[in-house]
């Protein structure tokens, strides 16, 4: 009695491969299911993961060690205000590397020109600024200088970023001015977007000196901005409000505005996981896409089954070869959603300027899922074409 013929792997992906040449629209189309889902989910992480990556590297050039101090409110509710002297106090903390601060000037509007209406103000605010603030915080200059000793008492401006766009302004210059608080100012600088201190980039920033004398600026800060060793930020958190008023400390509120940026990345942290749920019901539905195409297969080729096993197929070798369609059904649709989906993240990535990051564990999840998401799909279709006897099989295919 001859032994059976074993069919090599080698065989069996010729056999399959072949099986799904021979209905190309419909594999198309049934991969094409499994490449949407593994499409979203490897793009919602890797952009997901992208955008931590550019909020890490912000992080790390911006640091963690800046610590806000403000007024809050008194005990019958009104708003408090911090000491003149509240700046040159938090200086004497020991481990506080620089301090800076900026006190809002209230009544000075800021206009384009000296035509538009008062009420029309944009929201601009007038903020009194120190000369060291943008080495405190981190700002840069995206057009001009910033204010220095000499021009921080005469009328001049720097605007912050999302103020110059509104008051349309470009450039700084000599020939640049705006209308701030009943005279012109000359804008001398504008400001990039600063990450931890959003509040500055609606803003326009005069000199403390020259508020004091030509916009009735009372001196008094409205928020502290300090810097402090690494190591130290709980220890200053913890005694920057008794030092910056140390009457009155529970009118101060302190706060870290990296903590900000973290709670912001773990907000987005929920919001994916939202939408790889999503993606995860379209791989489901991929997979009982593939399910439906093997069934349909084996009703199709119930004659092809019966001349195999009346030429000695065995149903071992019958099972094998269905279910290796599947999975190179399943594969073909995860390896193009892995493409798909990495391409979506570089180039969502490229166009807000983040670095592209795909993590290993996604793709090899994602082609792992399409595994077992085809091994699942073709378990049954393979095993029904198994048992089909040679004799039905050609009688009614």
């Amino acid at each position: 009695m001859n032994a059976r013929a074993r069919l090599a792997p080698r065989d069996v992906l010729r056999v399959s491969a072949s099986g799904l040449r021979a209905r190309p629209m419909r594999v198309l189309l049934s991969a094409l299911g499994i490449a949407i889902g593994i499409a979203a989910m490897v793009a919602v992480v890797g952009i997901s993961s992208s955008s931590r990556a550019e909020l890490d590297q912000l992080l790390d050039s911006l640091g963690t060690n800046l610590l806000t101090a403000g007024p809050g409110n008194t005990m019958f509710g009104d708003e408090a205000k911090l000491p003149v002297e509240s700046v040159s106090m938090a200086k004497r903390i020991g481990p506080v590397q620089t301090v800076s601060a900026v006190g809002r000037v209230a009544g000075a509007k800021v206009y384009r020109n000296d035509r538009i209406p008062a009420g029309q103000s944009g929201g601009i605010a007038t903020i009194a600024a120190r000369t060291d603030l943008p080495d405190t915080v981190g700002a840069r200059i995206a057009e001009g200088s910033w204010l220095n000793e000499a021009t921080a008492r005469y009328p001049a401006v720097v605007l912050g970023a999302t103020a110059a766009e509104r008051l349309g302004i470009g450039s700084a210059g000599p020939r640049m001015r705006v209308w701030l608080g009943d005279r012109w100012f000359t804008v001398v600088g504008i400001l990039e977007p600063v990450a931890l201190a959003p509040e500055l980039d609606l803003g326009a920033l005069v000199g403390w000196q020259a508020a004091e004398s030509s916009l009735d600026f009372d001196g008094s800060p409205t928020t502290i901005y300090t810097r402090t060793e690494p190591d130290a930020v709980a220890a200053v958190r913890g005694v920057l409000a008794a030092t910056a008023n140390p009457e009155q400390p529970d009118e101060v509120e302190v706060s870290r505005p990296s903590d900000a940026l973290a709670a912001k990345d773990a907000a987005d942290s929920a919001f994916t996981g939202l939408l790889l749920g999503l993606g995860a019901v379209a791989l489901l539905v991929g997979g009982i896409g593939v399910a439906n195409t093997m069934v349909i297969s084996v009703l199709e080729r119930r004659a092809e089954i019966g001349l195999r096993r009346s030429l000695g197929a065995t149903r071992g070798q019958i099972r094998v070869q269905f279910l290796a369609e599947s999975l190179l059904l399943s594969a073909l649709g995860g390896g193009a959603g892995v493409l798909l989906g990495a391409g979506a993240t570089a180039l969502y990535a490229t166009w807000q300027g983040w670095p592209t990051v795909v993590p290993v564990w996604v793709v090899a999840g994602g082609v792992g899922a399409t595994l077992v998401i085809g091994a699942l799909a073709g378990l049954y279709p393979a095993i029904r074409a198994a048992r089909l006897a040679p004799t039905e099989a050609l009688t009614t295919g």
